[in-house]
């Protein structure tokens, strides 16, 4: 036994997928056998093994877990990944510091280009939250990628409106601005361009400020921590978290900061301390604060929040029975016209299905899903895909498989 995680380190060599050929080797494994106890493709473990394919954490617990290494492989990506660290740690410094360009340019080039205060042919701002809301439902039918320009160009439109205009109107469009840039923040996200996701919401945080907002610096931790979720990093998905969670902040934020706290409790494995989170959330929620002057915040097609994140919750604890259930129940109630969130939760009701040993409904919901999935690509679709693809790779040989592993293969590629 390993008392400290620097004496691991140095029992180790640097190579992650050399010590897991070594540790394989010398358990006498075939890859086949070792992807079969991983839940891992065997053509994944042999790029891993070759320094082809960067392992992911996940891989690391399951590998340490199944050779008894005591932790020794989770060990290695912390020195591995030590400049995948340093990255990531600058961008949490943009986001906690608030820097950016975009607010100072913008209002340099308003101090030289006259004054809109006064002038009647100032747009109203409920044009613009209009047009954020015909952005926000193009965005459930179109390629992330096809919306940023335009957002893009909103963001910095309403900004100069805002340096020559003065009093209210000027903080209006500062906050209006701020949510168009964190809705780009999101589509970037869903482009799988995560640096300019956390660039867009540092900005959209230094804009809601300059406008006298400061609610949505406590939301962006929020969306900061989805980007720490699907990155499965539990403990910094509470983290973010659990500072959205304070006396002060608007009920929905706090409901939806619990929400997601829950899910890093489900996918650390906390079943009481997630369970605890969404209880929270429900009590928040209910006097939910979203109908407001301003844009929601937020997911706006689901009819119950809390239940829906519930059944994903359960499916993370191994609870794969009742996780189906309820998003059996709360996948019927999303309008036929929101795809991306059809698709989102979706995946994650046939991949419940499909933990619970319903193979065949889970790969004809899959099949339709698939199908949506064209229509509005993103990269956490891709990512609940893999993990599709994963849980059913245990069963190759079903039919029902087999006939879904390409529609499977294309939805992972990255178009």
């Amino acid at each position: 036994m390993y008392n400290s995680l620097k004496e691991v380190l140095m029992e180790v060599p640097l190579s992650f997928g050399a010590e897991l050929r070594r540790l394989r080797e010398a358990a006498k494994k075939t890859l086949e056998a070792v992807s079969k106890e991983v839940n891992y493709s065997k053509g994944h473990l042999c790029k891993v093994e070759r320094g082809g394919k960067k392992p992911s954490r996940v891989l690391a617990r399951r590998c340490d877990a199944f050779f008894e290494t005591g932790g020794r492989l989770e060990g290695m990506l912390d020195t591995l990944d030590s400049a995948d660290a340093g990255r990531v740690q600058g961008r949490r410094e943009v986001l906690a510091t608030g820097v950016g360009s975009l607010v100072a340019a913008a209002m340099g080039a308003g101090q030289s280009g006259g004054s809109w205060a006064g002038q009647a042919t100032l747009p109203p701002t409920s044009l613009f939250r209009d047009h954020l809301q015909q952005m926000r439902m193009l965005g459930q039918t179109s390629a992330p990628t096809a919306l940023l320009v335009p957002l893009g160009t909103q963001v910095t439109t309403i900004t100069r409106m805002a340096s020559q205009s003065s009093g209210g109107t000027r903080c209006e469009l500062l906050v209006i601005a701020a949510r168009f840039a964190e809705y780009a923040g999101w589509m970037a996200q869903e482009a799988g361009h995560v640096t300019d996701a956390l660039e867009w919401t540092a900005q959209a945080v230094e804009l809601a400020q300059a406008g006298g907002d400061t609610n949505l610096a406590d939301y962006a931790l929020v969306r900061r921590a989805l980007i720490a979720l699907y990155d499965n990093d539990a403990r910094e998905t509470v983290a973010l978290v659990q500072r959205a969670q304070r006396n002060g902040v608007p009920p929905r934020i706090r409901g939806l900061a619990s929400q997601r706290a829950a899910q890093g409790h489900a996918l650390a494995g906390d079943e009481r301390a997630c369970l605890s989170e969404l209880d929270r959330a429900r009590s928040l929620l209910v006097h939910d604060d979203a109908v407001n002057d301003g844009p929601v915040l937020g997911p706006t097609h689901l009819a119950d929040p809390v239940s829906m994140v519930t059944g994903w919750c359960l499916h993370d604890l191994g609870r794969h029975r009742q996780a189906a259930e309820i998003l059996d129940r709360e996948c019927l109630r999303i309008p036929p016209q929101a795809v991306r969130t059809r698709v989102r939760y979706g995946l994650r009701r046939a991949l419940a299905h499909s933990a619970s040993g319903e193979i065949e409904h889970a790969c004809n919901m899959a099949r339709e899903l698939l199908m949506l999935a064209d229509l509005a690509p993103s990269a956490t679709m891709r990512a609940d895909v893999r993990q599709l693809d994963r849980e059913l790779g245990r069963f190759r040989s079903h039919p029902a498989v087999r006939e879904l592993r390409p529609g499977l293969a294309h939805a992972m590629a990255d178009h």
